[in-house]
């Protein structure tokens, strides 16, 4: 059934409804049509915001890292000291994005195996975009003399580069397991990383 939306919610709705259908299906058996009927509007004007399939899949894991972004300036911006932000920013990109795909039928492999040259370059920019934050954060603490680095922005690439191996990019929803084993296992990788990082007195 077909609805009225304002323009500006219209493309989150698509989004929104890419997340059910993902859930739902494969990303081989979803089409254009079932988005329009399960965002409640017509093909055309799903068209109009996305000129295919591969795109809005592709705007769906955009917001989904630009909402983890966000999360991060918060921690990241908050009043906790360096290590404390460090551990936390760590642990919250791996099940936030556990999170974000938990319930897709068929795990990412499906989806980005459809989309890999396209997601790879995007996945370069998110990484960078993360490392970013971090870079701050590491900075603001070795500034304070809490962790002894050369590389703020080096030394963020390779937190990120370590807990990638945590991330739930070729799993089914099987194999990720439950969400305090992935919290425990990101736990106990962050506090090593940050063993490694803090300054020796």
């Amino acid at each position: 059934m077909r609805t009225t939306l304002a323009p500006a919610d219209v493309r989150d709705a698509i989004l929104d409804a890419v997340e059910r259908l993902l859930a739902r299906y494969r990303y081989q058996k979803m089409t254009m049509d079932d988005l329009a009927r399960e965002a409640g509007i017509g093909k055309g004007t799903t068209y109009l915001h996305f000129p295919s399939k591969q795109e809005v899949v592709l705007c769906s894991i955009d917001r989904i890292v630009d909402r983890l972004l966000g999360r991060l300036r918060e921690i990241a911006q908050s009043d906790d000291v360096p290590d404390l932000k460090v551990r936390k920013m760590l642990v919250l990109r791996v099940l936030f994005r556990f999170d974000s795909v938990k319930g897709y039928s068929q795990g990412l492999d499906d989806v980005l195996r459809a989309l890999r040259p396209a997601y790879l370059a995007r996945r370069q920019r998110y990484f960078a975009s993360e490392a970013a934050i971090f870079s701050d954060v590491l900075s603001a603490g070795q500034e304070a003399g809490a962790f002894a680095l050369e590389d703020a922005l080096g030394t963020a690439h390779t937190l990120l580069l370590a807990t990638n191996s945590l991330l739930p990019y070729s799993l089914s929803p099987r194999e990720l397991g439950k969400r305090r084993a992935v919290e425990e296992r990101a736990l106990r990788l962050a506090d090593l990383l940050l063993d490694g990082l803090r300054r020796r007195t």
